[in-house]
This record gives structure tokens, sequence and C-alpha cells, in this order.
């Protein structure tokens, strides 16, 4: 198969060796070359033969160069081949909980492996291949993150609605026997592999704890957009704090038989039930904190760390800011605190409701433009906004409705000021204006 140059850096060993753009690299080796999981791992060796075509003649290349030295080619797109996309069906799916209209990128389910190791993103298993499992191992691909949500394969089969759900599980013991460490997710449905499916699930995963790093539980979301879809129930006080019970009783027992705590509840769990977020050790090393476990202590104790360590001094400002209603009381805790330090320093905290997705979507990295603008309009007590930066997409201009941050400001005639997810760098970026 091989794949396509379409650019070689200047002064690389690529350019030094005269790869040209248009150029078809084959093989390192006898191993063939089909990917960029393929091409950064083969050529990130110092010696190797390099199998290229070029107009259909073929030739071998000796490579010298440092170990992990980039060889120097670019490629017309990172992955060099097709996204890898979602063969599922899950009842919990987020993307299509989504309303019509948005950005095609949007409703793209990527669940690709190579973004697994590459950016930490969760796959299924479902669509991997007998030579990808193999790859995994070969490479010693690890961690990888896997979204399994039950060991009970016949209810997977049924929450995922993919006939290869149930059978993929088998690949969590054999990554585990090739020495690929994992962090595992699971998305909890209320009455379905809540309870003691759950057990079942934790007493599984835990028998594989010399391989799994981490395993985060969090509630499945659900929007007003569900009209076809599977009737899930959101979680209330009560069956979250019956579901809390659980997942803390096995952290305990994990504690006490492998030193670690290996399960982490996500913060929706404890809002929901009404009860204090767990203190800093309790997340150890936050393994699971791009996941949205631990945020809240992480940033609280980040937050007034900072805030106690600040000059204080004459620090006249007014600042609006905007969260969502899951951490507003958060937030307006530690503005509270903000100004009992600076006085001078007063910051309104605006919690948006998100009517855009309703249902029981509260968290701040899915509050839109639209809600905002609404729930805003009339109400700001300065002329500089705060949004989270989490309420914007990686380019940090535009939220998931596509309004930009321009038209925010506009709307609202205000200056919009993006402000870090960090505690320390929040507090930072509000007192520097």
């Amino acid at each position: 198969m091989g794949i396509q140059v379409q650019s070689v850096e200047a002064g690389t060993p690529a350019a030094k060796l005269g790869i040209q753009s248009g150029d078809v690299l084959l093989a390192v080796g006898r191993n063939p070359l089909n990917d960029m999981l393929d091409y950064e791992f083969y050529t990130s060796s110092p010696r190797f033969e390099m199998t290229v075509c070029r107009e259909g003649q073929t030739r071998t290349l000796q490579v010298r160069k440092d170990q992990y030295e980039p060889f120097g080619c670019d490629f017309k797109t990172y992955l060099i081949d097709k996204q890898h996309s979602c063969a599922n069906h899950c009842m919990f799916c987020f993307i299509d909980q989504l309303p019509q209209g948005m950005r095609p990128a949007l409703y793209f389910k990527d669940d690709d492996e190579r973004l697994s190791f590459l950016f930490g993103n969760y796959i299924t298993l479902t669509n991997l291949s007998p030579h990808e499992v193999e790859r995994i191992g070969h490479m010693h691909i690890s961690p990888i993150n896997i979204s399994v949500h039950t060991t009970n394969p016949e209810l997977r089969v049924r929450m995922m609605a993919n006939k290869r759900a149930g059978e993929t599980l088998a690949y969590l013991k054999q990554f585990a026997e090739a020495g690929i460490e994992m962090n595992c997710q699971l998305v909890l449905c209320r009455g379905i592999n809540d309870g003691e499916e759950l057990r079942r699930t934790l007493d599984d995963l835990c028998q594989l704890h010399e391989s799994i790093l981490s395993i985060a539980a969090v509630p499945s979301g659900v929007t007003r957009y569900r009209k076809g879809l599977y009737p899930l129930t959101p979680y209330d006080r009560e069956t979250a704090a019956q579901t809390l019970n659980i997942l803390e009783e096995y952290g305990r027992r994990c504690v006490k038989e492998y030193g670690t705590r290996l399960i982490y509840p996500g913060d929706e769990w404890y809002l929901a039930a009404e009860r204090p977020v767990p203190e800093g050790d309790f997340y150890e090393e936050y393994a699971q904190l791009e996941n949205g476990v631990g945020m809240w202590r992480l940033y609280r104790d980040e937050f007034l760390g900072a805030l106690a360590h600040s000059r204080t001094g004459r620090r006249i400002r007014r600042m609006d800011v905007v969260t969502g209603t899951l951490a507003a009381p958060l937030i307006q805790e530690m503005m509270e605190a903000l100004h009992g330090r600076h006085p001078s320093v007063k910051v309104t905290v605006h919690p948006i409701r998100n009517n855009f997705f309703g249902g029981n979507i509260s968290v701040a990295g899915l509050v839109t433009g639209t809600d905002i603008i609404d729930q805003c309009k009339g109400k700001l007590t300065s002329d500089v906004l705060g949004v989270p930066e989490v309420m914007l997409r990686d380019e940090q201009d535009r939220f998931l409705d596509d309004v930009t941050v321009e038209q925010l400001a506009e709307a609202l005639g205000v200056r919009v000021k993006i402000l870090p997810v960090a505690g320390a760098e929040n507090l930072r970026a509000i007192l520097e204006g």
C-alpha cells in the first residue's frame, strides 16, 4: 500500500536522502507502512532500511540518524489514511442527541486506536481488526484508553447496538497479557449498567488491576433531542447516591488491597448526590482529569493556593463571568474568596442554564453563545465578560452553536476575556484584567 509524501522538511534525514514530494514510502525493513502510527514507530530508530517508490521504480535507502530524530516527511493528513469512525449506536451517545444544523465536524464519531495513543481519545474496541490488535501489542502502544461501560457481553451488545461489543471484551485480557496499560471509562445509564451490573463490571476490571491504571465512572448525559432514541432517565439525588456508594466502596477496597484507589467517580455524582467533593489526595495523580474527574477539587485547591500568595494592593476592577449551573456554586465561592482578599475586585457570576441542549446538561463545556446572550443581556455589571475556555473550540473563537466570540461581544456590548480552566491561571487572568 505505502504512504505518499506531500512535502519534505529541509535539512532532515529524508531531505538528505533525496526523498521528494510524490514519493511513496513502502516499508521500513520488512514492516509495511500504512499510516502515521507505522511511520512514527518504525522511523524512530537510528538505523533502518526504507523501501521507496518513485514513478514505478522501487529503491532501498539506508537511513542513519539520531534516535527519535524526526525523519522529515509530511503527508496530506495527520493520520495519513482516513480517521476511523465509530461503528456503534450506543443508547447514551451524546452525538446522537445533537440538534440539526450544527458544524459538520461535531457529528463525526471517532473510534480510532491511534488517537487513543496520540491524544488520549477513548475507543470501544469494536472496530479493531486482528492486525490492529496485534500491532498494539507489537508496538507496545501504552497506555490505551478504553470505553468499557460494562463487562457483561450481552449487556454491552445491547447498550452499544453492535454484535461485536461483547466478544471484543476479550481484548482487555489480551492487552494485559501483552503488558499494555489501560485507562477505562464507564458511562452509566440509570437502571441499565449500574447497581449489580456495575458491581460485576468493577469485579471483572479489578482482576486486571496490575494493567489498569484507572477507572472513571460518569453519568450519561441526556439532552432534549432524544426523539426516537432509547428512553434514558437522568439520575436524581437518591440514585446518584446509590451509585456513588458502590463506586466509593470498591475504591476503598482497591486502596486496601492494591495500594491505589483505581476507581474514580466523576464530579457529577457528588454534586447530584449533594455530597462534598473529596479532598485532593482522594484523586491521587488525577489520572482521569481529562475526563473531568477531580476537576472541581483541583480547580478549587489551585485557585485558593494562588490567591493566598497573591499580592494585595489597589486593584479596582469589576468583571462578569459565565459558567454552567453545575460549576456555579464553586465559581461563586471562589469569587467571594477573591473579593475577601482583594476588596476592590468584584466579579459577578452568571450561571447559564443550558436551554440549547436541555435535559440534564449542566457542565460549562456545553454552554452555547446563544444561551449566554439570552440570559446575560441587560444583566451585566461591567464591560468585561469572562468566558471559560472550555466553552470554545480549540481555536478559542467559536461556541458549539457556531456563535463567535466577536458576535457575543457585539451582542452584549462588552469585551470578552477567555479564562483558563486551571485555578491559578484563572485567578491570574482575572486579576490582570
